[in-house]
């Protein structure tokens, strides 16, 4: 993919195929059984709004598409208390809220397509209908947009509605601003993807489409994100792969949502075949990875098809979310983003400490590894592996438990697993106080309340340095794990006392420990358990600690495959201490 003429084909493809699973009044959208926690009606609306995300651009681009008249009929339909296919009243916090901005949000791109077909008590029904979710209470984060972006669209259709709630939750929102750019998501830990394709993301549409009414505001909305992205460019490898980090990951390539968002508002935060080279890029990473994105539906997982992977709020249509990466084909031919020749990604400092993100990023040959040390999130299905891990990688991704027994089960990858009886362990889930400096993120957390573990993360690359200071009131076995590695293409293993490593077509990683104390293994994780590769093998450390205070340390190496990765295995880093830094 390499223009605007192939993003247009792009959103054609990934939409078509959902046209074989419309109902018979086309207001619902059937993709699989429902398994989220919000009822079958608001995960077949999702179904049916999510895909405007990347429609409502290609249409207001000028871009081709035979089947508007599904999405015509289905409003009509959906919106009408009468219509069997009715979608209900959106209640309080209600995922209804969520899919109406979608609606919301093509309305203002593209109302000749959605709103100029249908006749006037039909145009009353779904006023009412969108105007009903405004001052329906929202939960206290990126949520509090979703009724701005209802707002838009009533705008762009010439309905009035009240704007004082609206301007209260654009307030609100103003107050997660962090400083540099950065968001929190609601008042929580979490600066995750929902900072970029959420927060940025919606911000953006707004200074674009309501700038002239909100100037100061859309001012401060387009200066946050042109900050922040010398942030987030870190997160991003030469060859287009995001950090797979934090919930959501479903969505997929809304990661690159932020890079779409920029040339719509006009925010040349970097110059413009550099924007266009991270956008596009991220979409073509996905498009080598048939069975993440091919040509029948979006599938729950990231990599493969995975169930595990979900949230309990994911339902068969949410990752057409990814469809927010699609926003430039609102832009015409002449832009200077679509005008802009591409460039490769530009060379960036190999260690990157993002203090708000309570990370430090590294890349080496142009992979990224993050080292994260203070987010968590708790409610999600499998939080811990999801925020709380000690490493991310571009390369090798990480992985989820498969169940609670074994390290076969448990997959502890970028994890210190720890255990009272060798087979059931507990991991960081929470960290507590946190500092990131300029190469390191050191943390404090308590698997037991007689457990306390301060641990250093250190960028070395293409190491990375792990210190641990265990403080532990009863006796404990430990497992370390390095990166899991993709077994599927052949690998060589090797384990013994002090290091542990596995190396073959996918790449190469390993742990060596730094004080000898521990024994190496490379254990075999149950399939499906990480988020690129279906089956892989983990390097790991093992060990044992009487009560007492203790001091644990490796360096831990994930590299492409060939004669460099094993010349950096050749030359570990000396094991730098804590610097006096307790």
């Amino acid at each position: 993919m390499t223009d605007r003429n192939e993003l247009q084909g792009f959103a054609r493809r990934l939409t078509e195929p959902l046209l074989p699973h419309f109902s018979a009044g086309r207001a619902r959208l059937r993709l699989g059984v429902n398994t989220a926690i919000h009822d079958d009606t608001a995960a077949e609306l999702e179904s049916f709004a999510r895909p405007l995300w990347g429609l409502a651009p290609l249409a207001a681009g000028g871009g081709a598409f035979e089947h508007w008249g599904h999405w015509a009929r289905g409003l009509a339909a959906g919106t009408d208390p009468d219509h069997p296919e009715y979608w209900g009243e959106p209640g309080p916090h209600d995922q209804r809220i969520v899919e109406m901005a979608a609606i919301g949000f093509a309305l203002a791109l593209a109302p000749d397509r959605l709103w100029d077909p249908l006749k006037g008590p039909e145009r009353d029904r779904v006023a009412r209908w969108l105007r009903s979710a405004l001052d329906r209470p929202t939960t206290e984060n990126n949520w509090l947009f979703f009724p701005v972006l209802i707002g838009l669209g009533l705008d762009r259709v010439g309905v009035s509605y009240d704007r004082g709630p609206i301007k209260a939750r654009l307030d609100r929102l103003e107050s997660f601003a962090l400083g540099d750019g950065w968001y929190a998501d609601g008042p929580t830990e979490r600066r995750d993807y929902y900072v970029p394709w959420a927060m940025h993301f919606y911000g953006l549409l707004y200074a674009a489409l309501a700038g002239e009414r909100d100037p100061e505001r859309a001012v401060r909305f387009r200066m946050r994100a042109s900050l922040f992205a010398a942030d987030l460019r870190h997160w991003f490898a030469d060859d287009g792969a995001a950090v797979p980090y934090g919930r959501s990951l479903t969505y997929r390539f809304a990661q690159a949502a932020f890079w779409a968002a920029l040339p719509y508002a006009g925010v040349e935060a970097l110059p413009w075949g550099v924007v266009k080279g991270h956008l596009l890029r991220h979409l073509r990473w996905w498009q080598r990875r048939p069975e993440a994105v091919g040509e029948g539906l979006l599938s729950i997982g990231y990599g493969y098809p995975q169930p595990a992977l979900a949230e309990q709020y994911n339902a068969p249509g949410s990752p057409y979310w990814a469809m927010k990466s699609l926003l430039p084909l609102a832009l015409p031919a002449d832009h200077p983003f679509w005008t802009a020749p591409e460039l490769p990604a530009p060379a960036l400092a190999p260690v990157s400490a993002q203090p708000h993100a309570g990370a430090v990023l590294m890349r080496t040959g142009g992979e990224v590894t993050l080292l994260a040390g203070r987010q968590h999130h708790a409610w999600v299905r499998h939080g811990a592996e999801k925020y709380a891990k000690f490493a991310y990688s571009t390369r090798f991704g990480f992985s989820l438990p498969a169940g609670p027994l074994g390290l076969e089960q448990g997959a502890y990858d970028s994890m210190l697993a720890l255990s009272e009886d060798g087979a059931h362990y507990r991991v960081r889930e929470e960290p507590g106080s946190t500092e990131v400096d300029e190469d390191t993120v050191r943390c404090v957390w308590r698997p037991w309340p007689d457990v306390e573990i301060t641990t250093w993360l250190t960028a070395a690359p293409p190491w990375h340095l792990r210190t641990h200071r265990i403080r532990t009131g009863r006796a404990l076995h430990t497992a370390e794990g390095g990166f899991a590695i993709d077994r599927d293409q052949g690998l060589t293993r090797q384990g013994c006392a002090g290091r542990a490593r596995a190396w073959g077509p996918a790449g190469l990683t390993g742990l060596i420990d730094s004080d000898g104390q521990r024994t190496g293994q490379v254990v075999d994780c149950l399939p499906g358990t990480n988020v690129l590769a279906r089956r892989t093998a983990l390097p790991t450390l093992t060990g044992h600690l009487p009560p007492g205070e203790h001091w644990l340390r490796c360096a831990v190496l994930g590299t492409a495959p060939g004669p460099d990765g094993e010349a950096a295995w050749r030359r570990p880093p000396a094991h730098a201490n804590t610097g006096g830094r307790t």
